[in-house]
């Protein structure tokens, strides 16, 4: 038996963006060519994409890093790097996509077209050809790429089944789901409950065809946890019509509609929506009822708690099977899909990519300075742009920290004329 996956943790990285060149066009008769360092090219971003023919999450099982290619850095002649190349990974359908540290769901994949963004790939950075104006014809300087996304996200597979086949172990539903679609449960007569949701495509002439899913048995208590209940529970939230089977013949001892009335009772509990979806009862094994009566009171017992469509079956001999399925087509084309609802509590929102920046002071080693330290993802990347030997570049270095406010803050510390900067192992002094 295939084993059945339904959850999986990976961690994934966009790449990063590629750094712009600085270069300088070198040509036999041109003694002072230009600035020609073109841009770094992007990363690529990592994206999850349905595949309609997947049915488990076993892939991630043995595969869980998934990192996307760098952009390539810009090179000399205005070359541009390229960019990294979009990884796509492959999820089943009915896959709901969350952030593992804040447990947020990110995304809800569930129509056959869907793909979402789960990381971003960085920006190049721009080479120093772009920095060129009238007064700086040599920049020596270029942007590096912007840095990568990384997260761990958690996937969670809801089957979409149309109609869940729900009952005890035993009353019949793989035989169901094995005679009217192409599925091929393993059938056996087991008192446990059957391990994998079967799902099976129901192609009836005449019919819309659609997905049916043997939802293993809810065992009592299936609504606490029992078990392994609330996982399988979890795979029909999505299930339109749930079509109840309950052995009639009482054969193995047991009372149809107490197993009819235990059944509901976990749904409610579990989730009073899925207890409300549109149940078609079938009363199966009928082949083996000695009396006729039996059904008869079963079903006007089920049309007193409010469930008007019920049927006589019987899987072995395929008497009644059409009716079945006629019923649950025409419901189906009834009711429209939906998709799970996600409160906005739930909902990831993924922040804006920001650079930040720290600033403390400590004593100078000359009396009555002070050293202000700036630490951060914005000073890793403002010195990988900067070439300190420059003139060029150290202006667009002082332009930079004004433009992020840096020079403020510092006034507003009481910074003084004769303190020291420092930023990493690149220190300045301070003049007003």
């Amino acid at each position: 038996m295939s084993m059945f996956i339904d959850t999986a943790k990976i961690f994934v990285r966009s790449g990063e963006g590629g750094h712009g060149a600085i270069s300088f066009r070198r040509e036999k008769y041109v003694p002072l060519g230009g600035p020609d360092g073109g841009d770094g090219g992007r990363g690529a971003d990592v994206v999850l994409k349905v595949d309609p023919s997947m049915t488990t999450l076993l892939d991630f099982k043995y595969k869980k890093k998934f990192i996307a290619e760098k952009g390539v850095n810009g090179s000399g002649s205005k070359c541009y790097g390229k960019d990294g190349e979009t990884l796509y990974i492959k999820v089943p359908m009915g896959t709901i996509v969350r952030d593992v540290e804040t447990n947020k769901v990110m995304a809800d994949l569930s129509h056959p077209e869907d793909e979402y963004v789960v990381c971003r790939g960085g920006k190049g950075g721009k080479g120093n050809c772009k920095f060129c104006t009238p007064t700086r014809q040599a920049p020596n300087f270029a942007e590096p790429g912007m840095p990568s996304e990384e997260r761990w996200i958690s996937l969670e597979l809801k089957l979409l089944a149309d109609v869940g086949l729900l009952g005890f172990p035993n009353v019949g539903k793989s035989t169901l789901l094995s005679v009217v679609s192409k599925a091929r449960p393993k059938i056996a007569n087991y008192h446990f409950t059957t391990l994998k949701p079967n799902l099976g495509v129901v192609a009836v002439p005449g019919i819309q065809p659609f997905v049916m899913a043997d939802i293993p048995g809810i065992i009592e208590g299936a609504a606490e946890g029992v078990g392994l209940g609330i996982d399988f529970l979890r795979h029909i939230e999505r299930t339109r019509v749930l079509i109840h089977v309950v052995d009639i013949s009482g054969v193995e001892g047991r009372n149809a509609i107490e197993d009819f009335i235990k059944i509901n009772e976990e749904l409610k509990k579990y989730n009073v929506k899925l207890w409300d979806r549109p149940q078609i009862v079938v009363a199966n094994k009928a082949d083996m009822l000695f009396e006729e009566e039996v059904y008869e009171n079963f079903k006007k017992e089920i049309n007193k708690m409010g469930y008007d469509k019920v049927f006589k079956m019987s899987a072995a001999t395929y008497e009644g099977v059409e009716d079945v399925i006629k019923a649950a087509a025409e419901i189906l084309s009834n009711i429209p899909v939906t998709d799970l609802e996600i409160s906005e509590d739930e909902r990831f929102i993924p922040e804006e990519r920001r650079f930040t920046y720290d600033i403390h002071v400590e004593a100078g080693e000359e009396e009555g300075t002070n050293v202000y330290i700036i630490e951060g993802t914005f000073v890793d990347r403002i010195l990988t742009a900067v070439n300190v030997n420059d003139p060029d570049s150290l202006k667009y270095f002082h332009k930079v920290l004004k433009n992020k406010g840096i020079f403020d803050e510092l006034r507003e510390m009481g910074i003084q004329d004769g303190d020291f900067v420092r930023l990493n192992d690149f220190e300045f002094e301070y003049l007003l």
